[in-house]
């Protein structure tokens, strides 16, 4: 086999690959890969000999950026392609909706060679239309059901119908949510397989919420089959969520196995150079939560988006999945999944019976919130010595401060109620989306929350809430130290490391600065220890 050639491949050799790094992956990195990365990447791509490489979205949806990966017109993209295409095909993906053929010049062979339009079962005869309209201005076309999963054995029948009528250059199983096992994968490419026009190539996209990326995609190539077959990858397995089959793993899977010709080499460079930067700034894999978005057949976005805050158990997001309508499953909803979670948050009964007492406590006093960055204890001596003063209430903030003693724990976040020892638990202030009766006092979470967010149920900000409406003189911050985009700076307890995106990281920065500045208009509030809010709010 000539590396990289896509038409002359013999009946052993029927598996093609396609890369959509620079499009898949560009749900990891914002497609801010750089105008000299994306050109690296593409050159790698070239030299490993894989087959067919995309580029990434081209979208009406954006203006020209050379360091972003999504495109407004096909002359942004001609400037990192390669004079030599060495027999590979060069695409482009378009989100049905977000793109008019009309715009598309006629195709001369100098630009890209193939557009992928993606789109969801309610959008199925406008999407062909947009197909066609393609293919006439010359560009190889591949359909991309989105979801596959998602029709009916008679329905998806009448799409390969549609797609038959269509002759596109491919058609897709796509596995959406990560969630689709071998039986599934076979029946659908069964189906294609016998129904489908023998001159459509049959591909398959997959990603690896359940870990069966690889296996799915070995599956394919072990099959008898003369059909030509293209296997969607990604260098790294970049991609949203849970990622995307392993370019490099798969290259050698079938160079061992299917008679391929691929070079390694140049993907491991990429991903030296390249994508293990990106991988350490916004980490994308197998997790837990993408496991649970894939049981519940529902997007991905949702489980990112719940992961973000930080404050589910597992158990919680699980209850979260169950509660959505099947609507609302296939297409991410931003203010939908918000409503949930918070729907989910209102669920206990607010005690009162210690709300007096409390007030009592607190009013007129100081209080000392101790939150659990890192400054709560190479400053503890500070905070020990200022915590003895008479008219000083001492409260930890999600976890139990260990070089003094609390009278109080504020909790907003289950999971950091459920890590405290259960004889702490008699003097918590707990609020209501938190299940239990042992606590001393459960205020109303909803009350609690800020407007901003970012930082919308912050427990620190929570607690100078309450305690400004309780009437203390004054509140004073110790271990808020502001949040570092390398994990393992942020808490003194290695439990509470958490990775997360460096956008998320600034969002939150910056929404705590806002709002310790607006609670400042209604109580004295002063930094006890080091805190990057300090400098930036100056």
């Amino acid at each position: 086999m000539t590396g990289g050639m896509v038409h002359t491949r013999n009946i052993m050799n029927t598996i093609h690959i396609l890369d959509c790094t620079l499009r898949d992956g560009g749900y990891c990195n914002q497609w801010q890969f750089g105008l000299e990365n994306t050109k690296k990447i593409i050159k790698g791509l070239a030299d490993a000999n894989i087959d067919i490489i995309e580029c990434g979205f081209l979208t009406n949806r954006v203006s020209y950026d050379p360091d972003i990966t999504k495109y407004s017109t096909l002359n942004n993209i001609d400037s990192i392609l390669p004079s030599n295409r060495r027999g590979q095909l060069y695409v482009v993906m378009v989100n049905y909706g977000e793109y008019n053929a009309s715009d598309l010049p006629e195709c001369d062979g100098s630009s890209i060679d193939g557009i992928r339009v993606a789109f969801h079962k309610k959008d199925m005869e406008p999407a062909l239309k947009l197909c066609k309209e393609i293919q006439t201005k010359g560009y190889k076309v591949f359909v991309q059901a989105m979801v596959s999963l998602s029709y009916t054995d008679r329905e998806f029948l009448a799409l390969i119908e549609c797609v038959n009528e269509l002759s596109p250059y491919a058609f897709y199983i796509v596995d959406s949510f990560g969630m689709m096992k071998k039986k599934n994968l076979l029946r659908l490419y069964y189906m294609v397989e016998h129904n489908l026009k023998e001159d459509i190539w049959i591909g398959f996209h997959s990603h690896n919420n359940m870990q069966l990326a690889y296996s799915n995609a070995q599956s394919l190539a072990d099959m008898q089959t003369s059909r030509n077959l293209i296997i969607d990858s990604s260098v790294y397995g970049m991609g949203r969520g849970a990622g995307n089959l392993n370019t490099e793993l798969f290259v050698e899977y079938l160079n061992e196995n299917n008679g391929g010709n691929y070079v390694l080499k140049p993907i491991l460079t990429v991903i030296d150079e390249i994508l293990d930067i990106f991988l350490r700034n916004n980490y994308w894999g197998y997790s837990l939560s993408n496991y649970l978005s894939a049981a519940h057949n529902i997007h991905p976005n949702y489980a990112g988006y719940l992961a973000d805050k930080q404050t589910l158990t597992l158990e919680a997001m699980d209850e979260i999945f169950s509660m959505m309508v099947q609507e609302k499953q296939s297409e991410f909803d931003r203010e939908y999944i918000e409503e949930l979670y918070l729907r989910y948050m209102d669920k206990g009964v607010v005690f009162e019976s210690h709300r007096a007492e409390l007030a009592d406590r607190v009013q007129g006093k100081k209080i000392l919130l101790i939150a659990p960055g890192r400054s709560a204890e190479e400053e503890k001596s500070r905070i020990s010595q200022f915590a003895i003063l008479k008219d000083v209430v001492t409260v930890s903030v999600n976890f139990n401060y260990p070089y003094s003693v609390s009278d109080f724990i504020f909790v907003s976040n289950l999971r950091r109620f459920q890590q405290l020892e259960t004889d702490k638990r008699k003097k918590c202030i707990v609020t209501t989306n938190i299940s239990t009766t042992d606590a001393y006092f459960r205020p109303n979470y909803f009350e609690l929350l800020s407007p901003n967010d970012a930082v919308r149920d912050n427990a620190g900000l929570m607690a100078m809430r309450l305690f400004i409406m309780l009437g203390v003189k004054g509140i004073f911050l110790a271990g808020f130290d502001g949040y570092s985009r390398t994990a393992e700076e942020n808490y003194i307890i290695q439990q509470q490391t958490f990775v997360t995106k460096n956008a998320i990281i600034d969002a939150r920065n910056h929404g705590m600065m806002e709002m310790i500045n607006e609670l400042r208009k209604e109580v004295h509030v002063e930094f006890l220890t080091s805190s990057k809010y300090l400098s930036w709010m100056r």
